[in-house]
């Protein structure tokens, strides 16, 4: 019997991979003693801890994401513990958020993660495929935010 199957092609890979990054975003995890984070909470919890301390209208806009929507997962994350707020010194309209220190563990062990598949990465691949993933990786991301 014929087998009619061809050879996954590139963009078999691609839908694969789009269909395991959403399979991705439902799947909670634990970071650090932070218990079980969501990727959207981890996520917000990186926009934060890259700077130490934002206002919410600039976590919004570096998530992407409506000022409605960063506010309820800021409240997830504040009744968990690991994010606090606090106004503004200068501007009583706006709001200061920072990472607790519970919060600050649980985005070390989210750097780490990253670290250690960079590491894995790097006994797989040489310098030049490395390059060449991460140019891959930024045009996808072009890709998607178009």
């Amino acid at each position: 019997m014929e087998n009619n199957r061809s050879a996954p092609t590139g963009s078999h890979h691609l839908g694969r991979l789009f269909l395991q990054l959403q399979r991705l975003e439902r799947k909670p995890r634990i970071f650090g003693d932070a218990g079980p984070l969501t990727p959207s909470e981890i996520h917000t919890i990186d926009a934060i801890g890259m700077d130490g301390t934002l206002l919410m209208s600039e976590l919004a806009a570096r998530l992407g994401v409506t000022k409605g929507a960063v506010t309820q997962i800021f409240s997830r994350l504040e009744a968990k513990e690991l994010v606090i707020r606090a106004p503004h010194p200068e501007d009583s309209r706006a709001v200061l958020v920072s990472l607790t220190d519970k919060g600050r563990s649980a985005y070390r062990a989210h750097e780490e993660v990253h670290r250690q598949f960079y590491e894995e990465l790097s006994t797989e691949l040489g310098e030049e495929e490395i390059r060449i993933f991460e140019q891959c990786i930024q045009k996808l991301i072009r890709f998607m935010e178009e």
